[in-house]
């Protein structure tokens, strides 16, 4: 009997095919006794195990380049935290064998973060798959992780970890269903960025039986168990007919009635350059910079190492923009030599630029690498601090770039509440503001981008969400300056048309959006985007102001 199912729609498109579940976890190693003689036995064993599953990591984030290797260098670090290898040293020194040492050491290592309030909790799901995946290498079992398969499948798991989401075969996996994860969660992140269909956040996802038929629309987050024949027409009609939308719009981003709108992307690296120009980027939104500092959780690259990155990327859009955003560290993303191993909150602590100014030196030199990598080059250049909070934060970058002798516009991402109801005054100090929804969402909702169970508060069709775009687009038309959306609600199109008739100035997504986008503002006025817009602040919930903005925009 065909039913019809409801998560959270991540990553557009439509697959229709047979569930195959993720490999099971690593079963919990026996409990027993070694003599003390072979303490140092099995703890060699232990460190060569992290090792080689923490050099697996960094060669699947090679591979797959971008922001997946920023993720995947990140869960390597979390392998060779030094605190919980020294916990396997004492586990070991006291009897346990070295699969068991790391299990258990492991598992008071997760209570601690579950415990520890839900920024934290939402990386449980990467400690998890990293423990099994040394637990794993040490019993000589097979790897936890996407199921081998002849025939193309829909993939369905209770989670799906980075270093699995990364190296997706598309030609296999069709799409893929979760139980947990967000709509900003690393893994809906990384599906959009390789075009396939994803549906997360689906209650009983994991109670699919294997071999069943399902259809995935990730455009809507709907699943169709069982799907007669007329659905699957229906969808695959539905899926056809955006495709032939996609390929007639080319060029510039604009609406209907010519209002531009740039489209820009969002990249990790020199890798993820291909791929935005095929989709006809008009240049860069958000160059996340962090990955480069990962390759070393110890000291940060060289001055030459950057600058010879940040070429790479400047040079691939001649006489296009291109805005950088400089180290974003802590929190989810932490790094030895800058971010303090204390705090009880991280993301409520010491993180972007707060780290930075805490450690001039480091955005000093990679304010230096910025100048240089652009010297004689045609390309726009921008560059914009995260996490800045008021006017002080922004005069303190400002000030930090011109000491740097750098030729570029300043600019301010816009992800904490106040920085968004204080526009007007951060903008006395710098020439953009780029809104990061992702972690404004997390922020003005108290809720996780990594946890499943508030991903409606992660929705960035929430109207309070929209009033505070509203709140920063306004002040910074009033300012004569521009105010354009990074995050991932961007990459949304219908959305898309409703920041547009907030008074966004640009947007910018990963790679495989920008057609979707480009295709859907196209069909409409920016008076009914403005509409759109307003019906959608006028609402009381995120289902409310879709539904708002869809029938304003579908004529209803």
């Amino acid at each position: 009997m065909e039913t019809t199912l409801r998560g959270v729609g991540v990553s557009h498109g439509v697959a229709i095919g047979e569930v195959r579940h993720m490999g099971t976890a690593v079963l919990e190693p026996p409990a027993r006794q070694i003599p003390t003689e072979e303490a140092e036995r099995e703890q060699g064993r232990a460190r060569q195990a992290v090792e080689a599953v923490a050099a697996d990591l960094m060669a699947r984030g090679n591979l797959a380049g971008g922001e997946a290797q920023a993720v995947l260098e990140a869960q390597a670090l979390m392998a060779q935290d030094p605190e919980l290898i020294a916990d396997v040293d004492r586990r070991i020194a006291v009897g346990s064998t070295a699969e068991r040492a790391v299990y258990d050491a492991f598992a008071a290592y997760r209570d601690l973060l579950a415990g520890a309030g839900e920024y934290l909790a939402g990386r449980v799901a990467d400690l998890d798959d990293v423990r099994n995946r040394i637990v794993a290498r040490l019993l000589g079992v097979p790897m936890p992780g996407v199921p081998d398969s002849d025939e193309p499948y829909v993939l369905v798991a209770r989670d799906l970890a980075p270093a699995d989401t990364a190296l997706l075969d598309p030609t296999l996996v069709l799409g893929f269903v979760t139980e947990e994860g967000g709509p900003t969660s690393h893994s809906a992140i990384l599906a959009r960025a390789l075009g396939v269909p994803a549906v997360v956040a689906l209650p009983g996802a994991v109670e699919l039986a294997e071999g069943t038929v399902i259809a995935v629309d990730g455009s809507t987050g709907e699943i169709f168990v069982n799907p007669g024949e007329e659905k699957k027409a229906q969808l695959e009609a539905s899926a056809a007919e955006r495709k032939a939308a996609l390929a007639s719009a080319t060029g510039p981003g604009a609406t209907s009635d010519g209002h531009k709108v740039p489209l820009l992307a969002n990249i990790g690296g020199p890798a993820d350059v291909a791929a935005a120009l095929a989709a006809g980027a008009e240049g860069v939104g958000l160059f996340r910079t962090e990955f480069l500092f990962l390759d070393d959780s110890k000291s940060a690259p060289s001055e030459e190492k950057q600058v010879e990155t940040y070429r790479q990327v400047l040079e691939a859009f001649p006489e296009g923009r291109v805005v950088v955003r400089v180290l974003d560290a802590g929190a989810d993303k932490p790094l030895d030599f800058l971010t303090p191993v204390d705090e009880p909150n991280p993301a409520l602590g010491v993180r972007g630029l707060r780290t930075l100014l805490e450690h001039p030196e480091v955005l000093r030199t990679q304010l230096s690498a910025l100048a240089k990598a652009a010297e004689g080059l045609p390309v726009y250049l921008e560059v914009m601090a995260p996490m800045v909070a008021d006017r002080t934060d922004a005069k303190a970058f400002a000030d930090a770039c011109r000491a740097a002798g750098l030729r570029a516009k300043f600019g301010a991402m816009v992800e904490i509440p106040s920085a968004a109801l204080r526009a007007r005054s951060v903008l006395q100090e710098v020439e953009f503001l780029s809104l990061g929804t992702n972690d404004l969402a997390q922020y003005t909702f108290a809720a996780d981008r990594q946890v499943g169970a508030v991903s409606r508060l992660q929705d960035p069709w929430q109207p309070a969400l929209l009033d505070l775009v509203a709140i920063a687009a306004e002040a910074a038309r009033a300012e004569g300056k521009s105010c354009g959306v990074c995050g991932e609600a961007a990459s949304d199109p219908m959305l898309a048309c409703v920041l547009t008739g907030l008074g966004v100035t640009s947007l910018s997504m990963g790679a495989a959006s920008l057609p979707y986008v480009r295709a859907t503002l196209a069909k409409y006025t920016l008076a009914q985007c403005e509409r759109a817009a307003a019906a959608a602040r006028a609402a009381d919930s995120a289902d409310e102001a879709r539904a708002a903005a869809q029938a304003v925009l579908s004529g209803e």
